[in-house]
């Protein structure tokens, strides 16, 4: 089922709770510019092995309301918590994807774990998002052809082939998006450092990344799993940025594995 939460006077974020009745639950974090839709094939795997999936779209993405301002790791990581707290959800899988998993990041630094039994960073834009060079060059596309921007994200993302059909509705996932959060968060990715919030992070954490990724090299995982004690790396070596639907059987089951 879905619904809205309110985050703030004003502000709604849209939430796909699906299988609410399961033992476990798994919470998801979208990446830039997406929305919760880009699990499609976990949603479509994980409730018929007994969890609960939850899918927040941030603020400005997705269904969610999109004001102007509040596109920082701080304000996108209240807005989770504020989710949590309405939903009364606890010792949950905390999963967060390219950017999400830079929200996820925060999240567990500035609520000392918040709930989070596990957690999961695919893919995640930590400790650093993007270099000036490329968030500059996004940001111009962004402002001036969006459209353009959204093609040349989608055409760097994935490894494995992807059909027409597969990239339109990818690219439709990014137009759901206002061009003014699409920005904002641009320059977030840019702006905003990582390093001081990972020794805080003290649950389980499954760190997955495609060793293909031109978006954010895997390198960064490797940084990662030195940095966040209680961490293992799966390298996947068929994927770039979509691991989650480049090997999504194997992503699923090691989700499964690693929940329990």
């Amino acid at each position: 089922m879905g619904y809205y939460v309110s985050v703030e006077s004003g502000i709604k974020l849209f939430v796909e709770d699906i299988n609410p009745k399961a033992r476990k639950t798994i919470v998801f974090l979208h990446g830039w510019p997406l929305s919760h839709k880009q699990f499609e094939y976990q949603f479509n795997v994980l409730p018929a092995m007994g969890y609960r999936c939850i899918g927040i779209d941030w603020r400005g993405f997705g269904k969610s309301d999109k004001p102007v301002s509040g596109y920082d790791y701080n304000r996108l990581a209240d807005d989770i918590r504020t989710v949590v707290g309405v939903l009364q959800l606890d010792n949950f899988t905390l999963i967060g994807h390219s950017t999400g998993g830079a929200i996820a990041i925060r999240y567990m630094s500035r609520y000392k774990g918040g709930g989070v039994s596990n957690l999961v960073l695919l893919d995640a834009a930590a400790p650093i998002g993007f270099t000036s060079e490329t968030a500059n060059r996004l940001l111009t596309l962004s402002l001036n052809d969006r459209p353009k921007m959204m093609q040349e994200v989608s055409d760097t993302f994935f490894f494995q082939y992807i059909t027409p059909s597969f990239s339109e509705w990818f690219n439709q996932l990014g137009f759901q998006a206002a061009g003014w959060s699409t920005a904002a968060i641009i320059m977030t990715l840019r702006d905003e450092k990582l390093y001081s919030d990972l020794p805080k992070i003290a649950v389980p954490t499954l760190i997955v990344h495609g060793v293909h990724d031109k978006v954010i090299p895997f390198q960064q995982a490797q940084e990662l799993n030195q940095k966040i004690s209680n961490s293992q790396l799966v390298p996947f070596q068929y994927s770039g940025h979509g691991a989650f639907w480049e090997e999504r059987d194997k992503f699923n089951q090691l989700l499964k594995q690693f929940i329990g």
